[in-house]
């Protein structure tokens, strides 16, 4: 079945899934069982750690920890506090975050979290409570090769 014409020409591909964690060194024995090879990471200017990993047959994975756990007013803090690890985000790769969002809120969906701040990283967030329970971004950045970094640069193991 082909997408809407609404988005269809916008979404690029499902690109990987978003686990909010308290500590990603904790999760290394979950990803090697899982098959993962390690893509990349890092620490956010918005106060996260993540990692991401390929998995076997093409999917990706990723996992975002707190930097500080004591800041309640942090979002992934707050979202620990109230469903525990678990599932944060589905990530879509979109040609126009713009037009993505445009379309979405003329669909009736609530679009949070619109950031065109940086060129090479462009996002929104289709809110949980409009789009049946799920924490959808959309993101729009160039494709580039891994860094070279490993986990234990990622997480200073």
């Amino acid at each position: 079945m082909d997408a809407p014409a609404e988005f269809g020409d916008l979404v690029e591909r499902f690109d990987h899934i978003a686990v909010a964690v308290h500590d990603i060194g904790a999760i290394l024995p979950l990803v090697e069982l899982l098959g993962g090879r390690f893509r990349n990471g890092g620490d956010s200017r918005n106060g996260f750690r993540w990692a991401q990993w390929h998995l076997p047959g093409g999917a990706k994975i990723e996992f975002l920890q707190p930097l500080d756990p004591e800041d309640a007013d942090h979002f992934l803090n707050r979202f620990l506090a109230a469903n525990g690890e678990g599932l944060h985000h589905v990530t879509f790769k979109v040609r126009s975050v713009t037009e993505a969002a445009e379309r979405a809120r003329a669909r009736g969906y609530r679009v949070v979290g619109l950031n065109l701040d940086r060129p090479y990283w462009r996002e929104m967030f289709l809110h949980p409570k409009s789009a049946h329970g799920i924490l959808i971004q959309m993101a729009e950045w160039t494709d580039r090769p891994d860094p070279g970094r490993t986990i234990e640069d990622v997480i200073g193991a």
